[in-house]
């Protein structure tokens, strides 16, 4: 794989120089290019490639169909990026991949550039030739929900027929450390919106005696965790993670979190982060600081982020939301919501020939360290939509983050070392699959 590694990170910078961002405020012809990009470079490794959207942003399909009584294998990834965010906060050009020391800085690199290329590495280890059936899928609207997915999958579903899912969108435990994502909480967000008053009063003529929007909102907003930080909605479902090394030094060095800035929630942290229920706000609709009036405010708004344990009804979770917070209207003020968009999670049954391929693979690669399984606090609604789509497929979620890749924030990088590994582990995964046998062909 080392001889290989030159080409396919030069690749790799020019696909992470390509703007994608699926955002409908940014220029969609990058997402074309990124696209278009991505489809050649598929073909190059004797792919029959096509370009399809059903309604949304271009998607990449490219397929080599199974050797006799090989099985088939997706391998998923996605081209468009997330919003650059404030170039000040960068410490390199925001698209412009720059390497310091043993890390490359890009928004895209990681995810999910890194992803795709990946996939095309383990393609060029086996000279275009593989051992199994491959399908490759390359999503160009992940980042803003994959609203079309499930339009693809009803219109492409036979081309995407599979007997396992590689899905390159995670992360790995620590650098040295691979990990296989068996858990992803679900998501509920939802807009609540609090009516004090009709219009704006004076604040001194009124104030001490009429509510306001804004206060009733806070209010509101405080009843949805108990003292210690956990969720108070009642009803939703919760248990206790894996119990892996993971120390409160860690949590701080990964998240950031100042010193005399305590935890919120109760147990243990991975169960906190990956398997029980949190609940953050995520926006406020408010008179600016600099140019508010005196003024009691008649609404206030916001925009809140529910994540759910792994098998939880997103449904049923949004239902208890709306139920608390209607039950909680301060000072009988309207409260009205709605329901902004969900996902479900996901949760893996990783046994089996297929689980034990990519951990024997995930070995290989990383010199004899035993992958573990880990849960992932985020949602990928897309995880669960394949699921349900192609349930005698076995899923593996790999990818190749680590805790300091920051992907979605300023300065996203890619650690290069790992990044050759997964790599290697994946064209090893091939080989892998190959070996265990055939569980139902679809190319005969």
């Amino acid at each position: 794989m080392a001889e290989l590694m030159p080409g396919v990170r030069s690749d790799l910078e020019a696909l992470t120089r390509i703007p994608s961002v699926s955002l409908d405020s940014f220029d969609q012809r990058h997402v074309e290019d990124s696209a278009a990009a991505t489809a050649d470079l598929l073909r190059a490794e004797g792919l029959e490639v096509r370009v399809v959207r059903e309604g949304g942003r271009p998607a990449v399909i490219g397929h080599l169909p199974a050797p006799p009584g090989a099985p088939t294998v997706l391998l998923y990834a996605h081209h468009d990026v997330q919003p650059p965010g404030d170039d000040a906060d960068w410490d390199t050009p925001v698209f412009s991949p720059t390497q310091v020391g043993d890390r490359l800085y890009a928004r895209g690199v990681a995810d999910d550039k890194a992803g795709i290329m990946a996939h095309v590495a383990a393609l060029r280890a086996h000279g275009g030739r593989p051992p199994v059936g491959v399908t490759v899928f390359v999503e160009g609207e992940e980042e803003v929900g994959s609203d079309s997915l499930p339009r693809i999958l009803e219109a492409h579903g036979a081309d995407l027929e599979c007997d396992a899912i590689v899905l390159a969108d995670s992360h790995n435990w620590k650098i040295g450390v691979p990990a296989l994502t068996t858990t992803l909480r679900g998501m509920v967000r939802v807009v609540v919106e609090v009516r004090a008053l009709e219009h704006g009063l004076h604040s001194g003529l009124y104030g001490g005696v009429v509510p306001d929007g804004l206060t009733a909102l806070c209010r509101l907003l405080a009843t949805l965790h108990d003292e210690d930080g956990d969720v108070a909605v009642p009803g939703l479902r919760t248990s206790e993670a894996a119990d892996l090394d993971f120390s409160e030094d860690d949590l701080r060095a990964d998240a950031g979190l100042p010193e005399g800035v305590r935890t919120i929630g109760t147990g243990s942290l991975l169960s906190r982060m990956w398997t029980r229920p949190s609940m953050t706000v995520i926006g406020i609709d408010a008179p600016a600081v600099d140019t508010a009036a005196n003024l009691l405010t008649p609404v206030g708004r916001a925009k809140l982020s529910m994540r759910l344990h792994p098998e939880e009804d997103p449904a049923v979770a949004a239902e208890a939301l709306t139920r608390h917070l209607r039950e909680h209207a301060p000072w009988g003020c309207d409260v009205q919501v709605s329901v902004v968009d969900d996902g479900r999670g996901f949760a893996a049954d990783a046994q089996g020939p297929v689980y034990d391929a990519a951990r024997a693979a995930f070995r290989d690669a990383w010199d004899g360290v035993d992958p573990v399984d880990i849960g992932v606090g985020g949602s990928i609604p897309f995880v669960a939509a394949f699921a349900e789509r192609f349930p005698g497929a076995a899923i593996l979620v790999t990818g190749v983050e680590d805790p300091d890749t920051r992907a979605h924030a300023a300065n996203e990088s890619l650690h290069l070392g790992e990044f050759e590994r997964v790599c290697l582990a994946e064209a090893l995964l091939l080989d892998r699959l190959a070996e265990a046998g055939h569980h139902g062909s679809h190319d005969e």
